[in-house]
């Protein structure tokens, strides 16, 4: 349309610039003759036509500007309408960016309470569980109960039942308690012979009764197997061997502190953790004697028990201190003890000693939270009464030797199923407390006694593959020092001499009676210098539950005896032992 008007435009202007041209034109030429024929109607003048074309032109052009007009005016409408419709559909947008915020928080606010319901329902289930657990744990009380309740207390039976046996290469008439120290040298007559010992003897039965109080808790513990002998014991009718005391001790326990009071393992033997009675870290072996290193004794005593930290525990405990003596040539002018009394309750057949005062024993045990370990030491003190003067008790007085030593334990795990343990002992007079029971003293010429170097030692390795199998490896070794003093006739006295006649050591000998019961032994001293024991073994458990447990085990066991030397040589004495054991264990 704008093309089509400026075309008008501009033919309107060349016509109107035209027209002077034309008329001056028209004016020059001449009038032509008149005809006597009808005259025609005058045509318009070209001025007239030029007009008519103007209006013609400038109508066509005001209708082109009504149009344009109209035309602007449908654009403003259709500008004006489609403002009208942006804002519309800006406010639309916004209502619905606002509705849509409000769906989201909605939304967010629906699926947090969701959430929340989730995770009430499962605290509930959880709850439920807990509930459901502690039903079935009350059943389980109730039907199973692990303990009695008796009034204020808690009564908890323990124990087990026995049929174990032991194979020695050479006989030692024992149960199954080696006494590793009397493993007999080549020269007796039954290092050649074996024994095959079957026995129940070491069943044992416990309890524990524990009652809380304003203070704390209070408990006493009982523990009795059936190693030791009466006069009517025997192996030949009934095995009749008598009940003995394992341990008997009472207990106070407030907040971080514990004293304990009675029978129980010597505060020198390795625990699992802290330094608490009941909480030993005993070798898995079967013999009831344990194992050569492995430091213990079952004693009167009284310990007190303070934990420092969560981590660091201080024990401290006074014992029963008897002492283990031995000495060649000792002179005849001393004592320090006698055999028991039995109008005392004393063992007749047995010697005691007169002890000065208890052993004091001190240990630290850590528990960081990788394995469990142990420092600590003891003091032992000495007495006997000696007898200067030959023949008189004139000048009789008492004289008393102080000994001691140190003790040190490691027991940490190497993998999730295994650890290492390793155990130490050393000092002057602590031989007793070893399994072998080497001596702790020996005498002086002029009576007087002399603590013995000892040291003692285990390393314990063992494996849990899985609940039901236990591997262990266990290598102990207990040492005694030679020491000897020479008297005015020049003989050496004490211990282990090197002129103590050896020779029969080696020599077998022939029996001394036709009883059927006097094997040979020829002229030994053997003073023991170390003993050593490696014993490997595994445990099996049956079943373990409700019913309590079922297990059995085998374990072999090689172990040598070296003396020192003296006349005739060193002698050595070595027994290969296999063990079996086949228990049930109260739950």
């Amino acid at each position: 349309m704008h093309t089509t008007l400026r075309s008008a435009l501009v033919a309107a202007a060349l016509v109107t610039s035209a027209a002077p041209h034309l008329s001056a034109q028209t004016t020059h030429k001449t009038t032509p003759t008149r005809k006597t024929a009808s005259r025609k109607p005058a045509q318009p003048s070209l001025a007239e036509q030029i007009r008519q074309m103007h209006d013609d032109l400038q109508g066509q052009i005001d209708g082109l500007k009504q149009q344009l007009a109209e035309r602007d005016a449908r654009i403003q409408t259709l500008q004006a309408t489609a403002n009208q419709q942006a804002t519309t559909v800006a406010t639309q947008s916004q209502e619905l960016t606002t509705t849509l915020q409000q769906n989201t928080d909605t939304l967010n606010a629906v699926k947090a309470q969701v959430d929340e319901v989730h995770s009430s329902s499962v605290a509930m289930a959880s709850e439920v569980q807990d509930v459901q657990k502690s039903q079935e744990a009350m059943r389980h009380a109730i039907d199973q109960p692990a303990s009695i309740h008796y009034k204020g207390i808690t009564l908890t039976p323990g124990g087990f039942l026995a049929a174990e046996s032991v194979w020695r290469q050479r006989a030692m008439n024992a149960d199954i308690y080696t006494n590793f120290n009397a493993t007999p040298y080549p020269g007796a007559g039954e290092a050649h012979t074996s024994e095959w010992v079957p026995s129940a003897r070491q069943s044992r039965l416990s309890f524990l009764a524990s009652g809380k109080v304003p203070f704390g808790t209070i408990s006493g513990y009982f523990e009795g197997d059936f190693l030791s002998a009466g006069t009517t014991s025997n192996n030949l009718q009934t095995n009749s061997y008598t009940l003995r005391v394992r341990q008997a001790w009472a207990q106070a326990h407030m907040a971080h502190s514990t004293f304990t009071g009675g029978e129980m393992w010597t505060l020198l033997s390795e625990d699992k953790t802290k330094a608490m009675p009941g909480q030993e870290a005993l070798p898995l072996f079967f013999d009831g004697n344990l194992h050569v290193g492995y430091t213990y004794t079952r004693q009167a005593g009284f310990r007190y028990q303070q934990e420092l930290t969560h981590q660091v525990t201080l024990a401290v405990a006074l014992e029963n201190s008897q002492y283990q003596f031995s000495a060649s040539n000792a002179p005849s002018n001393f004592f320090f003890g006698s055999a028991g009394a039995a109008g005392g309750l004393n063992n007749p057949s047995a010697n005691y000693t007169n002890q000065v005062a208890p052993d004091v024993i001190a240990k630290f045990s850590f528990d960081p939270g990788f394995g469990h370990y142990e420092l600590g030491g003891v003091v032992r003190f000495f007495r006997d009464r000696y007898y200067p003067t030959t023949g008189s008790s004139a000048d009789a007085q008492n004289d008393t030797k102080v000994g001691g030593g140190f003790v040190a334990s490691a027991r940490f795990p190497v993998t999730s199923k295994a650890s290492i343990g390793l155990h130490v002992v050393g000092g002057d007079g602590t031989g007793r407390y070893g399994a072998s029971l080497l001596p702790d003293v020996t005498v002086h010429p002029n009576g007087t006694l002399e603590p013995l170097r000892n040291a003692q030692g285990l390393l314990s390795v063992e494996a849990h593959p899985n609940p039901k199998l236990d591997l262990f490896l266990y290598a102990g070794t207990e040492y005694v020092q030679r020491t000897t003093y020479m008297n005015s006739a020049g003989t050496l006295v004490g211990y282990a001499p090197i002129t103590a006649n050896n020779s029969g050591c080696n020599v077998e000998a022939v029996p001394t009676s036709g009883s059927g019961y006097a094997p040979g032994s020829g002229a030994c001293v053997g003073a023991t210098r170390d003993i050593t024991q490696g014993s490997v073994g595994w445990l099996y458990r049956i079943y373990s539950g409700p019913a309590g447990k079922l297990q059995y085990g085998v374990a072999y066991s090689y172990l040598t005896r070296s003396g020192w030397a003296g006349v005739g040589g060193a002698p050595k004495a070595t027994n290969n032992m296999v063990y079996t054991s086949f228990r049930y264990i109260l739950p």
